[in-house]
């Protein structure tokens, strides 16, 4: 390979005249060149980064023709175009130069979809389980099934002919196409329409290329399931004769223009659906097994092996498996996952013959038989675990895709396996092994420290190792997450003849070479190099606050579409990349480089930070959801400590860091300021910038429940409960305080309040750090006086009680054991205690996101003490409801804050039955925006074990 192309960008000034040119024809998309974006749309699933210059995002196939009209304009021809989806590539398929155009922002809608004829016809930036999710009633889906389907666009699928599990039946994206509609400068180029006139020159010239090179693109090319896509010119030149141009965009990553539409194929709903898992006692013994499946005509066919096994016994997902697998698994163990889908005879006649062949199987132990779909999803649950788990592992090497979608026919897969190891083993490097066993596809990633030259020049070693072992064994390099930066290889492997006649499909289609320039298909020199393209940073210096950062990995679980799913709000709410984790992440690697080497632009980068600091709710649902815990909350302190160092503080941050410090102060002049409370709200509310602050201090309650420090010298009485409040629900929620004493009460316990210290959250999530730990520091010692007791500590409020596990512990502030009710209760009942039956009814509870994630056990926990009191406790999954504390009160954010809402709370709202929410925000926001009013849920069991 010779290639190792040169990255041009554009100047300030070209991309100032491109912004003007755009605003003065029309476009009516997004553009910016606001760093923290451009920084996020500089990384991908990859090792990569090339930071692009200006960033769009079209609203729909016009204003994609309009960008393109201008860009076709002599002063910006030769500027670099790419299209971006969900940006899950793992070769830098989608980074680029230039012009990066961000289809999944607006472009994400279902156009139409024919129920008869069974297919759909979807915008590029649509959202593969948005799409099947939205099928799903009409008894079709989009069958691709890609990991990643919570994120990864229809259009990225399209242009990295995505597959994934069920393949062998399924078939890759281009498989379940019908056609596509084209965006070029003189209009749209739909292949079920006639061509237009202008159309006409360019199509033949690419007709031409492509049939000159046809047979030899078929003698190049493996004969095997996951069959070579991208400038496919054997199905674009049906031997029947016309040309199906189309076909030449699947697997070509953008390289040939921007596809506006897609039609799709759709497939009918399988009625039954079964899984088996068998434990394998080695990886060879495991892979070995998927020839001999093959006879059972399985859906699908996949393995862990015994390192990623490993892993998710440590993360303890292996508690998901039945006791037999669980058992196996206490030693190195490799899995197998089989599903069957079909017609019921048809899974129970195959599902016979699966288990008749594996009983035959050497290395076989235990196998478990899932009919049930819930724990169908369970079980593929922990085999979809791997890539998040691999890209856990600590230290400075962690397992990199670049070598892991080879694929080669199945029955060779053991001999494949072992070169590919010894391979491995020569270069001294670690990995893990996942895949699709039964059409001959491997996942392995070696451990690598990108930032070690050492392991840079082991990247390319490996890489040139496993493409020439792919062709030894008559498989593919490139076998299911498309090439990227690895196209470097594609002129030696497909020859040069049919190299040739794919330059000639590109020149046709991009005559000037600047749609993903570098990628796939250009002249000698134009093609970038795997270990001479730029690489992200991966390592933050020893012990630097922002080391979360540098470990994201793009993996962006952080995308997922679903709004029931709590990771990240403030993406759901704006679908722009930069409000999201891996986005904040980007932006907190470049300031800290900036930052280290003073660079000129650390002002325009720190103002652009803090724009996307500034719309993070401070959930915490990264830190627990995603794969690598990239705590954004956690770093923005850090960020915003180091900042203020430099910057004072505005007015509103100065009032309510004032406010936390002085709560206590506050408490104790309640009874002087509840008469003129409400009319000091108002100036609240102007000087901090805020809406809908409580219009009301709490009342007090009566001294017999309350807990002060000196009454904690000696033992309290048996059953007493020590309730620990945060500093916003001791001022302003009178109605919990009684509402969780009394549930307690109800259950025979003696809840006392503790005296309130504030714990100082507001303080850590401004970045006041020294000040958080000063009230951390007090909170803690009183909450150690108070465990002396032996009596239980409970904390009611989700956010507070989370912070005292998490934000004190990271800071090294000790405290003792502080549950939230739930937990008590849970263990209560595990013990033996009993609770008074309740008359039968229902209930539905809303969970606090943070809650949520960190604990995903909280929502089971109350069903099963609503359960033990004989009431159904309904627990729909939501996500953020747009509160998140202070969040939700500022001026600048109510428009996020009511879409959160909207997006997934209001529809749970119900004048059937009683809706409960545990945190305080939760109940606020539903109030103000619905005018429901939430009871926590030990309110409602003081209600249900009341008079009847």
């Amino acid at each position: 390979m010779k290639d190792n192309a040169e990255i041009p960008h554009m100047s300030q000034a070209q991309v100032s005249d491109l912004e003007a040119a755009l605003a003065g024809a029309g476009f009516r998309g997004d553009v910016s060149r606001d760093s923290a974006l451009r920084e996020a749309m500089a990384t991908d699933n990859s090792v990569y980064r090339i930071a692009p210059d200006l960033v769009v995002a079209p609203m729909d196939a016009a204003d994609m023709v309009t960008l393109l009209q201008v860009m076709d304009q002599p002063a910006f021809a030769r500027m670099p175009v790419t299209a971006r989806g969900g940006g899950t590539g793992t070769n830098g398929q989608s980074l680029n130069a230039g012009v990066i155009v961000d289809t999944r922002r607006h472009m994400a809608g279902l156009i139409a979809v024919d129920e008869t004829e069974g297919w759909a016809e979807v915008q590029p930036g649509m959202v593969l389980d948005d799409l099947n999710a939205r099928l799903r009633p009409s008894g079709w889906f989009f069958a691709p099934e890609a990991s990643t389907s919570s994120r990864c666009t229809i259009g990225g699928m399209v242009s990295t002919d995505a597959s994934g599990k069920g393949s062998r039946i399924y078939g890759k994206t281009s498989d379940n196409l019908l056609g596509l509609e084209l965006a070029r400068p003189e209009g749209l180029l739909r292949s079920l329409d006639p061509a237009p006139d202008w159309a006409q020159p360019m199509l033949a010239a690419a007709e031409q290329a492509a049939r000159a090179g046809r047979a030899a693109f078929i003698a190049a090319t493996p004969r095997i399931n996951r069959r070579f896509t991208g400038y496919d010119l054997e199905r674009a030149c049906p031997e029947s004769g016309g040309f199906d141009w189309w076909r030449l965009f699947p697997g070509s990553e953008g390289t040939l223009g921007l596809i506006s539409a897609i039609r799709v194929k759709l497939r009918r709903i399988e009625p039954e659906k079964r899984l088996i898992v068998a434990g394998f006692d080695g990886i060879r013994a495991a892979l070995a097994s998927a020839t001999p499946l093959l006879a059972a005509d399985p859906t699908a066919v996949e393995v862990m092996d015994e390192r990623v096994q490993a892993l998710a016994q440590q993360a303890g997902l292996l508690t998901r498996l039945p006791p037999a697998l669980q058992e196996g698994a206490a030693g190195r163990v490799a899995f197998v996952f089989i599903e069957i889908n079909g017609t019921a005879a048809e899974v129970d006649r195959r599902m016979a013959d699966g288990l008749s062949i594996l009983r035959g199987l050497p290395g076989l132990g235990a196998v478990h038989v899932a009919q049930d779909a819930e724990e169908i999803r369970a079980l593929w649950a922990v085999r979809s675990a791997g890539v998040g788990l691999l890209g856990k592992v600590e230290g400075r090497a962690r397992p990199v895709a670049f070598v892991e979608d080879t694929v080669v026919p199945p029955e060779n897969l053991p001999a494949f396996l072992d070169d590919f190891l010894e391979t491995l083993h020569t270069q001294g490097l670690e990995f893990g092994l996942y895949g699709h066993v039964d059409v001959g596809c491997l996942h392995i990633r070696p451990a690598l420290d990108i930032d070690s030259a050492t392991d840079r020049a082991r990247l390319k070693a490996v890489s040139d190792a496993v493409y020439a072992l792919t062709r030894k064994h008559g498989g593919i390099f490139w076998g299911e997450h498309g090439k990227g930066v690895r196209g470097a290889y594609l002129r030696d492997w497909i020859g040069a003849e049919a190299y040739a006649a794919l330059q000639g499909v590109k020149a046709a289609f991009d005559p000037q070479g600047r749609y993903n320039p570098g990628k796939l298909v250009g002249g000698e020199g134009t093609i970038l190099g795997i270990d001479t393209t730029p690489f992200r940073p991966f390592n933050a210096p020893e012990g630097d606050p922002l080391t979360r950062a540098f470990r994201c990995n793009g993996n962006a679980q952080c995308l997922s579409y679903a709004a029931t799913t709590p990771m990240c709000p403030s993406f759901k709410a704006s679908a722009d990349l930069r409000h999201s984790p891996k986005g904040r992440a980007d932006a907190l690697r470049g300031w800290h480089r900036a930052r280290a080497e003073g660079a000129p632009d650390l002002a325009q980068r720190e103002a652009d930070l803090l724009g996307v600091l500034d719309t993070c709710l401070g959930c915490k649902a990264c830190a627990s959801s995603c794969p690598v815990q990239v705590d954004i909350p956690a770093m923005r302190s850090a960020f915003l400590a180091d900042y203020h160092d430099r910057h004072a503080r505005s007015l509103s941050d100065r009032l309510v860091l004032a406010a936390e410090r002085a709560s206590p102060l506050t408490m104790r002049l309640a009874p002087l300021l509840r008469p003129v409370w409400p009319a000091l709200v108002p100036l609240a509310e102007r000087l901090t910038g805020s809406t809908d602050l409580p219009r009301r201090l709490a009342a007090a309650q009566p001294g017999a429940l309350r807990l002060r420090a000196r009454d904690l010298s000696g033992p309290l009485p048996e059953g007493t409960v020590i309730l620990v409040q945060d500093w916003f629900t001791a001022l302003f929620d009178d109605r919990v305080q009684r509402d969780v004493v009394a549930g307690l009460a109800a259950l025979g316990y003696r809840p006392r309040l503790l005296e309130m210290l504030p714990g100082g959250k507001a303080a850590h999530g401004a970045g006041d750090l020294r000040g958080f730990r000063a009230m951390a520091e007090r909170l803690a010692a009183l909450l150690q006086r108070a465990a002396a007791t032996g009596a239980p500590l409970v904390a009611f409020e989700p956010a507070f009680g989370l912070m005292l596990r998490q934000e004190y512990a990271r800071e090294g502030i000790a405290v003792p054991d502080v549950l939230m009710p739930q937990q008590f209760l849970r263990a209560e009942l595990a013990a033996g205690r009993r609770f008074a039956q309740a008359k039968p009814g229902r209930a539905r509870l809303l969970s606090h996101c943070t809650e949520a994630t960190a604990d995903p056990q909280a929502a089971a926990d109350w069903a099963g003490i609503f359960a033990a009191l004989g009431v159904d406790l309904q627990t729909p999954a939501t996500g953020c409801c747009g509160m998140a504390g202070l969040f939700g009160h500022q001026t600048r954010h109510q428009p996020v804050s009511r879409r959160l809402f909207d997006l997934s709370w209001r529809d749970q709202m119900s004048p059937d039955l009683p809706v409960l929410a545990t945190g305080f925000s939760c109940r606020c926001q539903a109030e103000r925006l619905s005018g429901d009013t939430l009871r926590h849920p030990l309110g409602h069991v003081a209600d249900l074990l009341g008079p009847l």
